[in-house]
């Protein structure tokens, strides 16, 4: 017999607490997260959240650059959505204690990449991510029919008559496999940095919510759009650090090792260019002098404001024999953001009855080809608080939480498993990362299809699952889409089509090893399931399926 909850929530960042207080109005959450309640995404970003609150600041100018830097692929609607839902949800973060950085009385601002004004708040100076997750967990553990779940591993969506009713996992804490079950299931699980050898993203970024719901039958839609941010600290034997768009934002310069700038040949913003185009410069510009990195330059900055405006920046510098700011900074992009996700509209629903999703793990179309800089707390707040308010709807009687139903040891990973991520690691960053090619994309399809998933229950084997899945899906999306747009760059096809590829590329598992794909003008219709406004690609009929087995 399976425990139940009100509503299941798959996640503890953003998007997943701030829909669980929404949902505590109505019924009991039970909240599974992988590892402790706040670790998450949220908790490693830097720079800041994006919102119109500034006074020279106006919510049309926000909406415009979200369209230019997502490269004529933003859904429009969503994008609206984000930006002038945006303020009232920060209202909302300052009134539960979020303590944002302040110039006396007024709300501090700075500006990032692509953005026209400064709009970016941030926190501790560079601990936005932390301290809004502070809030919104303290807020949530403020609720006694919130149930913060830690250290549980989503292995399988429950499914009755088409319907997604709850989720099978592993309670590691006990070592017990468990299901529970619920009116409806909130995917918010984050991103899937940890495909590639070089990420910024925190080890529980396995992608398992992009897997769990295209096993369960759910449309994934821009899987080809990976961001890559483009300045991590590249030093060997250190982690892939974050090193903020705000430290450019604030006036930093990136140079080659001969100490010479190359942006301004590349974009006419310079360093202060949308996402993808900084990471495929420092790329192409590594590549052409034979070097592993370039160079992140503040020291034309005053060395106190340096300090003090990037603190934790500062630390972890200096923990490897750096001096922010007195040292030129290695850096080279690392996978960052999944622009890409489970195919939601406005409010969440997926394309399986009783399934939502929202944040990074969900597709709404707001972020197009290229997500700008800090627009994604901001979608994490707007689309969290949305899907929540609409699974209020599905509210039924809840039982007590925590039945047991097969005490089961915890499985380790066999040396055979951990090396296997690895493998897949390089092959993905060789073949599908910043820049891609025909032939490359289906050597790792052919190679991908050659590696096998542990079939035990364990969060390893679960883990290495999910690994699998979105690399194939992944490739597969980036094989298909024949052009060069934001997140997606194929040598072979570099420039950008708008005739024939100005669409959104949706893929569906129609059976195991086998998913079918098409195309769609717009993410978000008006009425009717998602599904109804994808349309099979103009004369490519015959071609709809691709094989992944």
């Amino acid at each position: 017999m399976a425990s139940s909850a009100d509503f299941i929530i798959i996640g503890s960042g953003i998007a997943g607490v701030r829909a669980a207080i929404e949902l505590s109005t109505v019924g009991r959450v039970a909240v599974l997260t992988k590892s402790r309640a706040d670790e998450s995404n949220t908790e490693y970003a830097q720079g800041g959240i994006a919102v119109v609150l500034n006074d020279d600041d106006e919510v049309r100018l926000h909406y415009r650059d979200t369209l230019a830097a997502g490269d004529g692929l933003c859904d429009e609607s969503a994008a609206r959505t984000l930006v002038e839902e945006g303020p009232a949800r920060i209202e909302e973060l300052i009134a539960w204690g979020t303590d944002f950085d302040r110039e006396g009385s007024k709300l501090a601002f700075t500006r990032e990449a692509a953005h026209s004004r400064r709009r970016v708040l941030h926190a501790r100076g560079d601990s936005t991510g932390q301290e809004i997750n502070r809030a919104l967990i303290q807020r949530a553990r403020q609720s006694s029919r919130i149930q913060l779940h830690p250290h549980c591993c989503a292995l399988e969506l429950l499914l009755r008559s088409g319907r997604c009713v709850g989720v099978r996992y592993l309670d590691r804490a006990s070592g017990s496999l468990r299901e529970i079950e619920g009116s409806a299931v909130l995917l918010a699980t984050g991103g899937l940095g940890r495909l590639y050898r070089e990420t910024t993203n925190p080890e529980v970024a396995t992608g398992d919510g992009f897997a769990l719901a295209f096993r369960a039958g759910a449309d994934l839609a821009d899987m080809e759009f990976v961001q890559f941010h483009p300045t991590a600290l590249a030093l060997p034997n250190a982690p892939q650090f974050l090193l903020s768009e705000a430290l450019r934002g604030e006036g930093a310069l990136l140079r080659n090792a001969a100490g010479k700038r190359f942006m301004p040949r590349s974009h006419e913003a310079a360093e202060l260019a949308p996402r993808d185009v900084v990471s495929r410069a420092i790329f192409m510009e590594s590549e052409r002098r034979g070097e592993s990195s370039v160079f992140l330059d503040l020291t034309h900055l005053d060395p106190d404001f340096v300090r003090r405006r990037f603190p934790r920046i500062h630390h972890t510098c200096a923990r490897f024999g750096l001096d922010l700011a007195r040292d030129r900074i290695p850096v080279f992009p690392a996978a960052h953001y999944m622009m890409g996700g489970v195919y939601t509209d406005l409010d969440g629903r997926t394309t399986v009855a009783g399934l939502f999703a929202a944040g990074e793990v969900a597709c709404t179309g707001v972020h197009g080809a290229n997500r700008l800089a800090s627009n994604s707390l901001l979608e994490g707040l707007v689309f969290g608080q949305r899907a929540g308010r609409t699974m209020t709807a599905s509210a039924s009687p809840a039982a007590q939480l925590g039945t047991v139903l097969t005490e089961t040891s915890w499985p380790a990973a066999s040396s055979g498993q951990r090396a296997q991520p690895a493998r897949l690691r390089s092959l993905m960053t060789e073949r599908a990362g910043i820049v891609r090619q025909g032939p490359g994309l289906m050597d790792a399809l052919t190679q991908l299809q050659a590696l096998r998933a542990p079939l035990e229950d364990s969060q390893p084997g679960a883990e290495i699952r999910s690994l699998l899945e979105n690399g194939r899906v992944i490739c597969a999306a980036a094989l298909l889409r024949t052009e060069s747009r934001g997140g997606h760059y194929r040598t072979d096809y570099p420039d950008r089509d708008d005739q024939n590829w100005r669409r959104h590329l949706v893929l569906r598992r129609i059976r195991p090893g086998r998913i079918e794909w098409a195309t769609a003008s717009r993410l978000q219709p008006s009425r009717g399931p998602v599904e109804a406004a994808v349309q099979p690609v103009s004369g490519l009929e015959g071609e709809k399926s691709h094989g992944l087995r």
